[in-house]
């Protein structure tokens, strides 16, 4: 079945046979890269939005596994930070970022002769709340994963089978996604966010995120790691160098690590609203 799959993303580019890639250096932006590349080759550009929800860090990384595989690469940056629909962190706040994203590249790709603009959108995106997909394909996007029903276990599965180093790489969404919603975003907080985040990362800690909500941080960690965490690390320390990036309080999430907690919140008259 794997097989059949990658096989029919290979035809998907080959119909194509010119694309843009919307590349924030995630496991499948950069999975479309690879079979956009090794099926393309000059004829397809990755491209890298900047704005302050990017960690330079993960910017680096975007490079670096752009150059691996050998794709064309550029670097472009987006504005969402100028909207204050996007700022309020309102429900549907990813909407308004990808239409920052899709009304910048649209245009570029039109300008370069790419008929085509492809997200790494995959199958198991489509059933959580992505206001951000609906924005893309009112643009006339297209998400090759998805429409060969890719799913993020097999995303992993592919990049591992084709080689690429990275196939195991953390899930790793802009830093907004950090907030509860109807917090004020600010170029301010999304640093002192991230800089949290390296500064856990450098405890060989992975598969975590910083939530921040007010002058409180609240640590998520996967759950079989938290008992370790708690009885090996010099918590105080860790409180400090939080205090000293501009928190106040610093707490550690029981329930552990869960993708897009932050929209347990939601109910479902709010999201048909929206």
């Amino acid at each position: 079945m794997l097989t059949e799959k990658l096989e029919q993303l290979r035809t998907l580019f080959r119909e194509m046979e010119q694309a843009l890639i919307a590349y924030s250096g995630g496991i499948d932006s950069t999975l479309v890269a690879k079979i956009a590349y090794d099926i393309l080759g000059d004829r397809a550009l990755a491209v890298t939005a900047v704005s302050p929800s990017l960690l330079p860090e993960e910017l680096e990384d975007a490079k670096i596994q752009a150059a691996t595989i050998g794709i064309s690469h550029q670097i472009v940056q987006t504005h969402e930070m100028s909207n204050p629909n996007y700022t309020s962190n309102p429900v549907n706040r990813c909407y308004f970022c990808k239409s920052e994203l899709h009304d910048t590249l649209k245009p570029l790709a039109l300008k370069l002769g790419y008929p085509y603009v492809v997200d790494g959108v995959n199958a198991d995106d489509l059933h959580d709340y992505r206001p951000g997909i609906r924005a893309a394909k009112e643009r006339g996007a297209r998400s090759p994963l998805a429409e060969v029903n890719i799913s993020k276990v097999e995303v992993r599965q592919l990049s591992q089978q084709l080689s690429l180093p990275w196939w195991d790489k953390p899930a790793q969404p802009c830093l907004s996604s950090r907030f509860p919603y109807g917090e004020e975003i600010t170029v301010a907080k999304l640093q002192r966010v991230g800089r949290a985040e390296i500064y856990l990362r450098k405890f060989g800690l992975k598969n975590l995120r910083v939530r921040s909500d007010g002058d409180t941080a609240r640590i998520e960690l996967p759950p079989e790691q938290i008992k370790e965490f708690v009885l090996t690390t010099d918590l105080p320390t860790i409180v400090s160098a939080f205090q000293n990036l501009g928190f106040i309080y610093v707490t550690l999430d029981l329930e552990g690590y869960r993708s897009g907690k932050l929209n347990q919140v939601l109910n479902r008259e709010t999201l048909i609203q929206v």
